[in-house]
């Protein structure tokens, strides 16, 4: 619709019907079962994708009071002057704010009035958005996993530490991996249909 917006006549713009209905209210019309569809796919996606945002939160808000090194006697942290476990604390605090935010990208969608103009930038840009947040909070909970291990190891004076982390942590980037790639086409596709010029589809 916007792609014919640019080559007519201002005029015709705001021209009417014989039901004195401008364009843009027969396009909405017309296409209410499309927007019925589009927004219970996108309201679908977030649901989805805000289950897995609130998971990721829960675990790595649990483990932000779980120190993986424990406490001397006097209640401070052993580790706490290890580059190692402020990684763990960095990467830790990092995904807890990404999945936050991301949760609240994915609400605004579900509270979304979803009309037909929302669909053409707002709404898929809230999801890409969400969605490229949930990935970092993914890839940062996985550093604190193994930084956590990284320090459980060395607090039981485990001699070959890289033995045991090596394989750990090429397994680890396996999840990230798989994750990146499968929703790397999704992302591209949305990006590419919202951002490209509507000009240059006519």
């Amino acid at each position: 619709m916007q792609a014919v917006e640019e080559v007519v006549h201002p005029i015709c713009k705001e021209a009417k019907n014989g039901n004195g209905k401008k364009h843009y209210e027969v396009f909405v019309e017309r296409h209410r079962e499309l927007v019925k569809a589009a927004e219970k796919s996108i309201k679908d996606t977030a649901s989805c994708y805000i289950a897995v945002a609130s998971l990721v939160l829960t675990i790595m808000f649990a483990a932000a009071f779980t120190i993986p090194s424990g406490n001397n006697q006097t209640g401070t942290t052993i580790s706490l002057d290890e580059n190692i476990f402020k990684m763990f604390l960095l990467a830790d605090a990092e995904s807890i704010m990404a999945s936050t935010t991301s949760v609240l990208f994915f609400i605004s969608i579900l509270t979304s009035r979803c009309g037909a103009i929302d669909f053409l930038k707002v709404l898929p840009l809230k999801l890409v958005v969400g969605l490229v947040l949930l990935l970092l909070s993914v890839c940062s909970m996985m550093v604190a996993f193994y930084a956590a291990l990284n320090m459980i190891l060395k607090g039981n004076h485990i001699g070959s530490r890289g033995f045991v982390l090596g394989p750990i942590l090429s397994l680890g980037c396996v999840p990230i991996i798989i994750l990146i790639v499968s929703q790397l086409r999704f992302i591209s596709g949305i990006l590419y249909f919202t951002m490209k010029n509507p000009i240059s589809s006519i």
